[in-house]
């Protein structure tokens, strides 16, 4: 059976994958993480996580916790994934990163750990939104440069990275998907009086109450709009997403992968 270690399993998405591995056939839940400080320490996972006694106690000690399990789910913040996968290189772990809003000096350094062992980092775990991935991928090729492009999503009012990093890995699909500079022709929100010019790709953000994740594309032509939608109902999406990249990556050779590799959408 593997043993999935989980980061911050006193949290929301640490709790639902907590949840989801204990319904999954050939998975358990081998150790849990916590911050230094933290009041669930010691205790442990299965009570934290509610689903049960397991006699692991949570800790704020990775390396130690690693001795047991054979791989880690990171859903936290950037500089604490960017530790766990420090970590997980010295001690020759796989891991699974869902986390977003890594700086590209992050990014960097991802990809140098990714030589030392296999990890998935996937701004979106969601299978749903990887079919997503690759429906806006093939949408933009076909209907090319007459079709306007507008990204918007929507997510609860606590999260801190805008715009998401499924929408700012959206842009970069469409921008690659018609031979576009991001970087030249991304506009993130609109204020003033200005007309849109025909290769620029919008980016809007929305943070309300508890919305968990929505992202709309929409390819607008002359006579006809043509839209893909996603909205994820429950964090359990990315829980079971993450727990079949946890699977997955086992026995791969060492690299950084993402959904679309695991769900074989290459």
């Amino acid at each position: 059976m593997t043993k999935i270690l989980v980061i911050g399993i006193a949290g929301r998405m640490g709790k639902t994958i907590a949840g989801c591995i204990e319904d999954t056939e050939g998975v358990g839940l081998g150790g849990g993480t916590e911050r230094a400080g933290s009041p669930d320490l010691g205790k442990d996972i299965g009570e934290v996580a509610g689903i049960g006694t397991k006699g692991v106690a949570v800790s704020d000690d990775l390396a130690t916790a690693l001795a047991v399990c054979d791989v880690v789910i990171d859903f936290t913040t950037p500089e604490s994934s960017m530790q766990t996968l420090q970590i997980c290189a010295e001690q020759g772990k796989a891991v699974v990163v869902g986390t977003t809003g890594f700086s590209p000096e992050q990014r960097a350094e991802i990809e140098q750990i990714g030589k030392k062992i296999p990890c998935v980092v996937a701004p979106n775990m969601s299978i749903g939104v990887n079919v997503l991935f690759k429906l806006v991928a093939d949408a933009a090729r076909v209907l090319g440069d007459a079709y306007d492009v507008e990204i918007v999503e929507a997510h609860h009012k606590f999260k801190k990275d805008a715009p998401s990093g499924t929408a700012v890995r959206i842009s970069e699909i469409v921008a690659d998907s018609l031979g576009r500079n991001l970087e030249e022709v991304g506009v993130y929100g609109r204020k003033g009086i200005a007309v849109r010019t025909p290769k620029e790709i919008g980016i809007h953000t929305l943070r309300a109450g508890d919305i968990i994740g929505e992202h709309r594309v929409l390819f607008g032509g002359m006579g006809e709009n043509f839209e893909v939608f996603h909205r994820a109902q429950s964090r359990e999406t990315f829980a079971r997403g993450s727990i079949r990249a946890a699977q997955w990556i086992l026995g791969q050779p060492n690299g950084v992968y993402d959904m679309q590799d695991v769900l074989g959408l290459r």
